[in-house]
């Protein structure tokens, strides 16, 4: 699972990991706690090569008509995505990359608060979330571009933590997670191959529960026993 992640980075620095020819900074100020349903960064192909534009975190089909009663979907599971009505064309024809600093997750403490903890990359850096995307339109003509990221079975030791983890593209392969329908296998086949090691898990204050919190000191380790009350995290459904 990935119901919260940070992105703070230069956009200078997004521009060059993407190859992105043109890309509209103002989508960049420092976020250390995107939560869904909020607007994210997306990498997509566009028709002039990779582009960065902002969607909504929490995936809509286009054949959805009442969006009150359709479940949030801001994962997929790469194990049946395949297979799922709600992402089956995406995976084939709309398949992106979402940029990110690392995430959070929650670990389960017996009947205690959980326990949060920010995993990022042991050699620091952006990384690239497979993701899947989709426009929804609404009754009215209205156009709402939307995402989901794409998660794998955790490894050791972050397994330790959660037993799921979001799928990490390597910059070698995003032309071929951004190719179209002929190459849907291929691409599938490379969502394991940035795995656990690549990354570290630091416990961080409860503070990150809130949403309203946002701020550099939530990716700071802490120690002991916390002050912050606790709060659930973002509570979603996999179709």
């Amino acid at each position: 699972m990935c119901g919260r992640f940070v992105l703070a980075m230069p956009a200078d620095v997004i521009k060059e990991l993407f190859n992105l020819a043109v890309f509209d900074e103002r989508l960049l100020p420092p976020r250390y706690n995107i939560a869904p349903t909020q607007p994210i960064v997306v990498i997509r192909q566009g028709f002039d090569g990779a582009e960065g534009v902002p969607m909504r975190w929490g995936f809509l089909p286009s054949w959805v008509k009442d969006t009150t009663r359709f479940p949030l979907l801001i994962n997929a599971r790469a194990e049946d995505i395949r297979e799922k009505p709600a992402f089956r064309n995406a995976i084939r024809r709309r398949r992106c990359l979402v940029p990110a600093s690392g995430f959070y997750e929650w670990q389960a403490r017996g009947k205690g608060p959980k326990q949060p903890y920010w995993i990022a990359p042991k050699a620091g850096g952006p990384v690239a979330f497979a993701g899947i995307w989709e426009t929804w339109i609404g009754t009215d003509g209205s156009e709402i571009d939307t995402a989901a990221i794409i998660t794998v079975a955790a490894e050791a030791p972050l397994d330790e933590v959660h037993h799921r983890r979001p799928a990490m593209i390597a910059p070698e392969n995003f032309a071929l997670w951004l190719s179209g329908e002929e190459t849907t296998d291929a691409a599938l086949s490379i969502l394991t191959d940035l795995g656990a090691e690549t990354l570290q898990a630091t416990p961080v204050s409860r503070r990150v529960n809130r949403v309203a919190d946002d701020d550099p000191g939530l990716i700071e380790p802490v120690s002991g026993e916390e002050e912050a009350p606790p709060a659930k995290p973002v509570q979603q459904r996999l179709l």
